[in-house]
């Protein structure tokens, strides 16, 4: 038995159960976590960030490419709800993390204390943040402590991962107990059940009988390690392959099967192919709206009639938005592993069907439309050529970070990634400010290799001050921004749906009418990051190459074209935006378009 503070008792079981780091802000509503955080420092490491926000995107960078959490901590009050934005990415991604937030005195609840937030609950930030945890909990004595962080990690490592927060009242940081240290060493090993056998059954006989099948990858099977086995299904049953943009990278980019993506993001190889599918089987997939073009009806996706055999390992996800004709319950690279066993060995080569065939050259078809973008050589740099030569730079197991915008949905288009895990974005939250800090995470796992955050001007804006964090903890991340001095997303979105004349409030405009955007790179240099700026065709490569080649923390900045259409990438499908009534025209295409055969939802 020992004595030890609940400080003592939060790092003793971080050290226990393999948390790697911890990253926060210390405030006098964690002091005391903070002091035992200063005594297990050689076991523990802290990153002390510029945003709590940064804190838990690093996280969730770190989780995506190991699969393992690491921690985050806050004071009380404003700094734990400045972590809201990035628990709610990692709990709409799927991702895991364990933060603790301060909280004030027990003894002083409800009294309005510096940073209390008490007018309907007493101490209750951490209601506020719920809705974003798998698990949250407010540790009202030290004695709950062990329970607690006991179900704070099979939260988190058990079933469909996500977040946990344990609030913390300063007493119970510093108030000590008995315990047997052994007791804060957990078992959290996952479940390995197979599938029901009679859907595994009936799934095996609808991939016999089907003539075009067609796998989609979500999140979920990046998240289980599933390539091998998700390529060895595909080979076996000659699938056509797309991913989701959380799935992205969970299947090899260059392997003849693949067709990139489908939704209104997505690629018109990809809507082709998901459309003319008999049979869809989603591995680890949500069918969110931009999956599926706003479900519409064989803009996307044709299910029905097509056949569907969805695996998830979220049992209420199977079914939400289509139908289903087999539902396979569990963790997707056992899954799939169950239903290749089921499936036996293969009676033709992939290889030699027709199917396949016309998968390669419907891909192929599609990359001859984007070539008018890629292969542009007009001044600025378009952001799809920016993309050629950063793929060009990058290693093939190099990482690249993504946020939201313009270079987060062309590289979901243009972008080919060869090895598992190496894209890593934010997802079902679409998330500005996640690339950098996550970024951050990813080299904490990968430091061996190759770290690039690509993100726009906006975006970077949001979390650019975790510059300082590259520099003060030697972290080689090199930032790519592409400038295009507004939220151009936003604004090319206002001019395909609403009208060019109505593109308002996107740009960064003076009073004048000029653009204003900072010296990105004079930022740069102020935070101690050495920095580019280059903005020609055939610049950008050469210039990535030496910011990679430099072993430091690094920005490259890109004056990007603003001219639409070269200013973003090619619309595929359908997204359901509404239009306001008074925009008469516009308004009767919109509901022409959202009535033809959408799936009633």
């Amino acid at each position: 038995m020992m004595r030890l503070s609940g400080g003592q008792i939060v790092t003793r079981a971080l050290i226990k159960n393999g948390i790697p780091w911890i990253a926060g802000i210390p405030g006098h509503g964690c002091l005391a976590l903070v002091d035992a955080l200063y005594e297990a420092r050689n076991e523990l490491p802290v990153y002390l960030v510029r945003h709590e926000q940064s804190a838990a995107h690093m996280a969730d960078g770190y989780y995506r490419v190991t699969g393992k959490p690491a921690a985050v901590f806050t004071s009380i009050g404003p700094g734990a709800l400045n972590l809201a934005v990035g628990l709610a990415t990692s709990y709409v991604d799927s991702t895991a993390m364990l933060a603790f937030i301060g909280e004030t005195h027990t003894y002083m609840f409800g009294r309005g204390v510096l940073q209390e937030l008490e007018r309907n609950r007493a101490a209750d930030s951490l209601r506020a943040l719920e809705p974003l945890t798998r698990y949250s909990h407010l540790a009202g004595r030290v004695e709950q402590l062990p329970s607690a962080l006991n179900r704070a990690f099979k939260a988190m490592n058990s079933g469909r991962p996500g977040p946990a927060v344990i609030a913390l009242p300063m007493d119970v940081q510093a108030e000590g107990m008995n315990i047997d240290p052994d007791r804060l060493s957990f078992n959290n090993s996952a479940s390995t059940c197979r599938p029901d056998a009679a859907e595994l059954g009936k799934a095996a006989q609808l991939i016999n009988t089907a003539k075009r099948p067609l796998i989609i990858a979500g999140g979920g099977a990046l998240r289980s390690g599933a390539t091998e086995v998700l390529v060895q299904l595909a080979e076996r049953i000659g699938a056509a392959v797309i991913t989701t943009m959380a799935g992205k990278s969970a299947y090899p980019e260059d392997h003849p099967l693949y067709a990139w993506h489908a939704g209104s993001k997505g690629t018109g190889c990809g809507n082709k192919l998901a459309q003319s599918a008999d049979l869809v089987i989603a591995v680890g997939c949500r069918f969110a709206d931009e999956t599926t073009s706003s479900y519409q009806a064989g803009t996307s996706f044709s299910i029905p009639p097509a056949k569907l055999i969805h695996i998830d390992i979220e049992p209420n996800e199977i079914g939400k938005n289509y139908p289903v004709a087999a539902g396979l319950n569990g963790d997707a690279s056992i899954v799939l592993a169950a239903l290749l066993e089921e499936l036996g060995k293969p009676k033709i080569d992939y290889r030699e069907l027709d199917y396949t065939a016309e998968i390669i050259s419907t891909r192929e078809a599609w990359f001859k439309e984007l070539y008018r973008l890629r292969g542009s050589d007009r001044s600025p740099v378009t952001v799809s050529q920016a993309l050629a030569e950063i793929r060009a730079a990058l290693p093939r197991s190099g990482y690249l970070v993504t946020s939201s915008g313009h270079s987060q949905a062309q590289v979901l288009q243009e972008f080919p990634f060869c090895e598992p895990g190496t894209h890593v974005t934010t997802g079902g939250f679409s998330t500005m400010g996640f690339s950098l800090p996550a970024a951050l995470g990813v080299k904490l796992a990968r430091p061996d290799k190759a770290v690039v955050a690509l993100v726009g001007d906006g975006d970077f804006l949001m979390t650019g001050q975790e510059l300082a964090t590259a520099v003060q903890y030697k972290l080689p991340v090199t930032v790519v921004v592409l400038n295009n001095s507004g939220f151009l997303s936003i604004r090319d979105l206002q001019h395909d749906v609403y009208g060019e004349a109505r593109r308002f409030a996107t740009e960064f405009r003076g009073t004048d009418g000029d653009l204003v955007s900072p010296d990105f790179t004079a930022l740069a240099s102020a935070f101690g990051v050495g920095a580019e700026k280059v903005s020609e065709p055939g610049q950008v490569r050469p210039a990535l190459e030496r910011a990679l080649a430099s072993g430091e923390p690094r920005l490259l900045e890109v004056t990007v074209n603003r001219e639409h259409p070269w200013s973003g990438g090619k619309a595929a499908g359908w997204w359901d935006v509404p239009v306001p009534e008074y925009l008469t025209d516009r308004r009767q295409q919109y509901e022409t378009e959202r009535s033809s055969d959408q799936q009633k939802i």
